[in-house]
């Protein structure tokens, strides 16, 4: 009886303004249950989830369809997708060339104070109430761990510090579904460990709570079976738009090891036969570009670099060097300097003019322009993602060409040979056929496989992957990591890689820069075969 459940579906369909993308759906979550929503890149769990936040509509398909829910309006979704439109949020207000300094923005103190009666963002310089001074005090907060970040500004915020700010404004907000989409992502071990505790103790709660008692409900969304919380009870799977398992946690186990063990007796085939394929691509690939001239042996110097805001200092007399054919792992806790390392090399920070940085045998500041810089560069990064995310309605094969024009868009008239390289490579990551689909209308991991695509389409001298693999599922995950690692064989194209899980190091990066930030160095170079 649906008078007895907090969310009830029967029948029903998930839509939006582009059609239907959940055709029949069945579901229920009955009190004293925590579920767990996964499956693949474009299955259909993302629109579920944005569904049940009131994003997109679930409607009854006939006159014995029905939904009813116990949170109506009372829902806030915490995903990659909401923490990068708080960055074009952000990137939105900001007024430093009209301030003739760098506008802060909204602090994290500000941000969460917004749920607590506070101004909104337009209003971001009226005062803030009252509680603002007590923040620090909350059990949410100390829960999510932001008590040293809520007065930094957002837009200078570590991607994984992002996600801990949302989540704390998140409790706070007073919602009763809280729905988490992929919340491990790009988080350190000890965000992890924090994550995984907060979740222990309001699931614990949801359990346990009388049926008078108001609480806050979690929903976790995942994209792969990786670091589930013992607390989770049931497990609803998405594929093909299309609900693929609905029970209890201990028989979608019982299927994971299946599944897994079939995979394995495939595995190697289908690796050698996609590297085969790549490498093909690659060679055809080469008419499109034209040869590079040969750069020097040393790609990056860094000498004694200092980057902060304000007393926040990120770099401390930091020295460096990437020599070509250097394959490079780079690690530290959120918040280290690993994104900010990485934009001086980009482009993206301008302290770079204030530094002494080198690339590629000439030192930054000295007459070259950014399409100097970006002509070597292939770039994923959480925050590229978010500026491709603002081109709008971008066509799959556009996004893969713009990759050898360096350009967010495409504004040339493309050519046959790029046409057949881009589908090509289009087909290399299984997105045969889609090549006119809108880049927008795909799901975060989906656009997050595209641009890894796009980076790597031109062989450029340096690959820049800053966390490649948020958002991916298992099987987008592996396939891009097997591409990763057989660009590095190909000896034309350097890895600088970002990653906070181990399992994603690739045999090739014998080389590890460990951030550590409040330490006197602040950084550590370790050989691969120290570093286990």
């Amino acid at each position: 009886m649906k008078e007895n459940s907090l969310i009830y579906i029967n029948n029903c369909r998930v839509q939006d303004l582009h059609g239907t993308n959940i055709a029949s759906l069945d579901w229920r979550m009955n009190s004293g249950e925590a579920w767990l929503v996964i499956g693949p890149n474009g299955g259909g769990k993302a629109d579920f989830l944005r569904a049940l936040a009131g994003e997109k509509q679930i409607l009854p398909n006939d006159s014995t369809g029905a939904y009813a829910t116990h949170f109506t309006d009372s829902v806030e979704i915490v995903s990659l997708e909401r923490a990068a439109s708080l960055i074009q949020e952000e990137r939105d207000l900001d007024e430093s060339e009209y301030l003739n300094r760098i506008d802060e923005g909204r602090t994290g103190r500000r941000f969460i104070c917004e749920v607590l009666g506070g101004p909104d963002a337009k209003h971001r310089n009226l005062p803030l109430p009252a509680i603002a001074e007590r923040l620090e005090t909350l059990p949410e907060v100390k829960l999510c761990g932001v008590e040293k970040i809520l007065d930094r500004g957002l837009k200078f915020m570590s991607t994984g510090e992002i996600r801990r700010t949302l989540l704390c404004r998140a409790l706070l907000s007073g919602k009763k579904l809280l729905i988490l989409s992929d919340p491990f992502a790009g988080l350190d071990a000890q965000s992890r460990t924090i994550l995984l505790e907060f979740f222990k103790t309001i699931v614990g709660k949801q359990k346990n709570a009388g049926e008078t008692e108001p609480r806050t409900t979690i929903i976790l969304g995942m994209e792969r079976y990786h670091e589930i919380p013992d607390t989770i009870t049931h497990v609803l799977e998405f594929a093909n738009g299309k609900i693929s398992f609905y029970g209890t946690k201990s028989d979608y186990e019982k299927v994971i090891s299946e599944r897994e063990a079939e995979k394995a007796k495939s595995r190697e085939a289908e690796k050698s036969e996609f590297v085969s394929e790549l490498r093909e691509i690659q060679e055809e690939s080469a008419v499109v570009q034209p040869p590079k001239e040969e750069s020097a042996e040393s790609l990056v110097k860094m000498n004694a670099v200092n980057v902060g805001w304000g007393e926040h200092r990120v770099l401390v007399d930091f020295n460096w060097e990437v020599k070509k054919g250097e394959h490079w792992l780079i690690r530290g806790p959120n918040g280290s300097g690993k994104t900010t390392l990485l934009e001086l090399i980009t482009g993206d920070n301008h302290q770079v003019f204030a530094n002494d940085v080198w690339l590629f045998g000439r030192k930054r500041g000295t007459g070259e322009t950014i399409w100097d810089i970006k002509k070597n560069l292939g770039i994923v990064s959480y925050r590229w993602h978010v500026e491709y995310r603002m081109v709008g309605g971008t066509d799959l094969e556009s996004v893969i060409i713009s990759g050898f024009k360096d350009s967010i868009g495409l504004y040339e008239q493309k050519t046959d040979v790029e046409i057949a390289t881009a589908r090509k490579w289009l087909r290399l990551g299984g997105f045969e056929g889609r090549e006119h689909e809108s880049f927008s209308n795909l799901s975060y991991g989906e656009q997050r496989a595209i641009l890894i695509l796009r980076a790597a389409v031109k062989a450029p001298k340096i690959l820049i992957l800053d966390e490649p693999c948020h958002g991916l599922d298992e099987n987008y995950r592996q396939k891009i990591l097997d591409l990763i690692e057989t660009v590095a064989e190909t000896g034309t194209t350097t890895l600088l890689h970002v990653t906070h899980d181990p399992s994603e190091a690739l045999p090739c990066e014998k080389h590890i820069l460990e951030l550590r930030p409040n330490e006197s160095p602040m950084y550590q170079v370790i050989a691969r075969m120290e570093a286990s």
